[in-house]
């Protein structure tokens, strides 16, 4: 039924030195207006700082399950529309959530939420839907407000790395 093969799933990456599998942080973005995608691109270039783990960078059309069997860690960046995830976001947890339940994934993630003045209801509807995944939280949501900023990047960088350091050090 789906055209996912279980042997993804154990497939990663080595460190050469030490021989031990790498880490990996997917980054899944979703962006209509590009607010999102530069939110994602300051946390994937603070995230890459950490040498120990493989960041990966995916649109949400993009991305699908075979991606999270890969990943050791999950970055969500969506925008906060109408109260809501945006639709593209929404489609990457849709098309995953069953593919993921079978190979029994339970991936950290974190979310990174861009909003005109709220993003609650986004946080909620994210955080409802990967709770059946099961994938845990590895951070309190970050919510930025208003148009990207530099505190917006710098915030967005500080949670892709944060994420990185805490895969590489076996917290998450």
């Amino acid at each position: 039924m789906h055209d996912i093969n279980p042997v993804l799933c154990s497939n990663l990456p080595f460190d050469e030195p030490s021989g031990a599998p790498m880490k990996s942080l997917l980054i899944v973005y979703h962006s209509q207006s590009g607010a999102s995608a530069r939110l994602a691109r300051s946390a994937w270039r603070a995230a890459r700082l950490e040498s120990a783990v493989e960041v990966h960078a995916m649109r949400a059309w993009e991305a699908g399950t075979r991606d999270l069997c890969q990943a050791d860690g999950l970055l969500l960046v969506m925008a906060e529309n109408s109260a809501a995830m945006s639709g593209g976001m929404k489609d990457f947890l849709d098309r995953s959530f069953y593919p993921a339940i079978e190979h029994g994934l339970v991936v950290p993630y974190a979310l990174l939420v861009s909003a005109g003045n709220d993003g609650c209801g986004a946080v909620r509807q994210a955080q409802r839907i990967l709770s059946g995944y099961p994938f845990p939280p590895a951070t309190e949501p970050v919510i930025l407000r208003g148009e990207v900023s530099e505190a917006h990047l710098g915030a967005s960088a500080e949670l892709g790395q944060a994420l990185a350091v805490g895969l590489s050090m076996g917290i998450y």
